[in-house]
């Protein structure tokens, strides 16, 4: 019951969300993703370390199809998910846990610079 209740606000807090908030669910989501991905790594869990950099991927190909190639800066991001990707694929095959770190680093800065530009968007509302 407990579960159901959570899955449907997990739900809803998606469904209701702001293209910001998305993307900061998403940076989110890669984070705790890596984090248990190099947990699973140092556990010799390699198959489930495989699945949590499967969901670190799929993060990033939402990220590269969600961006408005509009604007200029649109193509630096693509440039560092297209890496970032890269590296993940890699550290998934290497069982690398020093890349999978290099590359959450890049989602912290990204999410927490993403968080500051939401902060700085609602002030000058």
């Amino acid at each position: 019951m407990l579960y159901n209740a959570a899955q449907t606000y997990q739900s809803n807090q998606v469904t209701t969300a702001t293209p910001a908030e998305l993307t900061l669910m998403l940076y989110n989501g890669a984070v705790k993703f890596l984090k248990q991905a190099k947990g699973a790594i140092e556990k010799k869990n390699y198959a489930q370390a495989h699945e949590l950099c499967l969901k670190v991927q799929n993060i990033l190909y939402e990220l590269l199809s969600t961006l408005n190639k509009e604007y200029p800066i649109a193509q630096d991001f693509e440039k560092m998910y297209d890496y970032m990707l890269h590296r993940t694929v890699e550290a998934n095959i290497h069982k690398d846990v020093a890349i999978l770190a290099e590359v959450e680093d890049f989602f912290v800065q990204f999410r927490d610079t993403w968080k500051e530009a939401m902060v700085l968007a609602k002030n000058h509302e």
